[in-house]
């Protein structure tokens, strides 16, 4: 049975392609007698869905990558707007079924935060929930992170969607007292009761997948890939 994990943000910018290319790259590195699909279901301008095809052997086009595209790098009812569109939703869930048939282990990017408009009617976390996304929320490590943290983990619970858990990603290079002051993983934790399942450091070379798998493999893999044999989690433990 194919598994499904959305990768979903507080905000443009918290770490969503880094936290899905790590944990592609593991899969492909680890897990290569399974096959394993991604897709941004949105994306407005350009950058991911070309990234995702230059890094990983995925057998997909631009297409399957990423079924709805706008041009203008802006909320996706106003770019569709701007082109004489609309959002198509239906599009982009033909196109998550049918990945979702092809292969075991498919990772969705969503765009913006959970709280980003998809139409003038559905948010990013009405979309996780509509469609049964079992979903990750990645926090960019910075001051007022607990804050973003709390509202995001809120607006989920509020909307229904199936949070596994929380990633907190240093978007920029970051000491480790920064990291213990800005969000606090007992303190996060506690007030959201959700768990934090691991940090992502800083990289320099974000397109690196020996390093991205590396530190994939850091992460609390069997929440977030539960097809994943625990055994390979140890690999850089």
């Amino acid at each position: 049975m194919t598994s499904t994990l959305m990768i979903a943000g507080t905000d443009t910018d918290s770490g969503k392609t880094v936290l899905t290319c790590a944990l592609a790259a593991y899969w492909q590195m680890y897990c290569r007698d399974r096959s394993l699909g991604i897709i941004k279901l949105l994306q407005t301008g350009t950058g991911d869905r070309e990234l995702f095809k230059s890094l990983f052997s995925l057998n997909q086009s631009l297409e399957e990558l990423n079924p709805l595209h706008f041009t203008a790098p802006l909320a996706p009812p106003i770019a569709a707007e701007r082109e004489g569109r609309r959002v198509e939703l239906e599009r982009a869930w033909n196109a998550l079924l049918s990945l979702q048939k092809q292969r075991d282990f498919v990772l969705v990017e969503s765009l913006g935060g959970l709280g980003s408009p998809i139409t003038h009617e559905l948010t990013v976390a009405d979309l996780a929930r509509d469609w049964r996304l079992s979903t990750v929320l990645i926090v960019p490590i910075r001051l007022g992170a607990i804050a973003q943290a709390i509202s995001n983990v809120a607006l989920a619970r509020l909307t229904g969607v199936k949070l596994k858990g929380i990633v907190l990603n240093c978007v920029k290079p970051c000491s480790q007292q920064e990291i213990t002051d800005w969000t606090p993983i007992d303190l996060i934790e506690s007030l959201t009761h959700i768990p934090v399942l691991g940090i992502l450091p800083h990289l320099d070379d974000p397109t690196d997948l020996v390093k991205l798998a590396q530190i994939s493999a850091k992460l609390d893999l069997e929440r977030l890939m539960p097809l994943v044999n625990s055994l390979s989690t140890s690999i850089f433990k």
